[in-house]
């Protein structure tokens, strides 16, 4: 008996179709990670950090933690994928002097190397930036700052002083409002950075939760240890020329240990006043020295002497009367 003719619409795999002109099929699209990170400069700006900032290993790992975050999403975008915007404003918090103003300038020119910032640049805010005296004051002011930070981030130093509710006549509150409002309308245009003391932060979005919630990314910056802070010291002296003695260095390494047991330290900040400190100690040592010819290395040395005669060493704070009460910052 003869078979029947076997069915084209069988159902046995069939070969691949190949292209048009039996050129084989198109190849998936890929992006290259590393090349898209090395391209937006990345990689020099997390360099430039390292270079800039001693320590602070958790903030530089939660700094490329974010960098990685907008690479993907960029690359998602590039490939079809539909991908939410990333939260981009954040809250830095810790002690004075511990990098916060500098890290806010690299983030800054990261985002605005992925593309995700048309400008790149800070803008740095207080109270008295934001908040007016009298009634319709206030407005104008927060907007005109807000105007300036278009395009790169606002970063709001001490931003707890927004909110006073001790004060029923305080004009906090409408900047607060104005900035939420913002926020959320023009994030794909500003990144709004909120730094302070940690404990006080605290209070500050426990009191505002409108405002938590649109701070995605919190950052913790650490005080800087007693070895931390003399490799600042000298990095602030290598890039003035300057140097320490061997002797001045162990000095100076003892002042830190004494200064940070007085009040009002503030890490790198209190450090870089104090060798300006030495300095000026150092150019009226040559100074009063005068007719000795100086070498190059005499003009860059710093002495243990310029050091030695600083008030740390008699338990005081200098640049203050030690006969009047410690009422602000040194």
């Amino acid at each position: 008996m003869d078979l029947p003719p076997r069915s084209m619409t069988s159902s046995e795999p069939s070969a691949p179709l190949a292209g048009a002109a039996g050129e084989p099929p198109a190849r998936e699209a890929t992006i290259d990670l590393r090349a898209a990170h090395e391209g937006a400069g990345i990689e020099a700006l997390l360099a430039q950090l390292d270079r800039e900032l001693i320590g602070l290993r958790p903030v530089k790992a939660r700094i490329r933690e974010i960098a990685a975050l907008l690479v993907v999403n960029k690359a998602r975008q590039q490939l079809g994928l539909d991908t939410a915007p990333p939260g981009l404003h954040m809250s830095f918090t810790g002690p004075p002097g511990t990098g916060k103003t500098t890290v806010a300038e690299r983030m800054s020119q990261i985002l605005h190397g992925l593309g995700y910032l048309r400008k790149g640049h800070v803008v740095t805010a207080t109270r008295d930036d934001l908040v007016g005296q009298y009634i319709g004051h206030t407005a104008p002011k927060t907007r005109e700052m807000l105007k300036k930070a278009m395009g790169g981030v606002l970063f709001i130093d001490e931003a707890y002083y927004l909110y006073r509710p001790e004060n029923e006549r305080d004009y906090g509150s409408e900047a607060i409002e104005i900035l939420l409002q913002v926020m959320e309308n023009n994030r794909d245009d500003l990144v709004v950075i909120f730094a302070g003391y940690k404990e006080r932060m605290d209070v500050f979005y426990q009191s505002n939760p409108g405002l938590s919630s649109r701070v995605a990314n919190h950052i913790d910056f650490p005080d800087y240890s007693a070895t931390e802070l003399l490799a600042i010291a000298q990095l602030i002296l290598a890039a003035e020329n300057y140097r320490f003695s061997e002797e001045a260095q162990q000095v100076f390494a003892e002042y830190i240990q004494r200064r940070m047991r007085l009040p009002f330290f503030a890490n790198a900040r209190s450090i870089r006043n104090a060798i300006d400190r030495a300095r000026m100690r150092q150019a009226n040592r040559l100074f009063n020295g005068m007719g000795t010819a100086l070498t190059k290395r005499d003009l860059m040395t710093i002495e243990a002497e310029d050091i030695t005669a600083s008030r740390v060493f008699r338990g005081e704070l200098e640049g203050v009367d030690p006969a009047q009460p410690l009422t602000g910052t040194v």
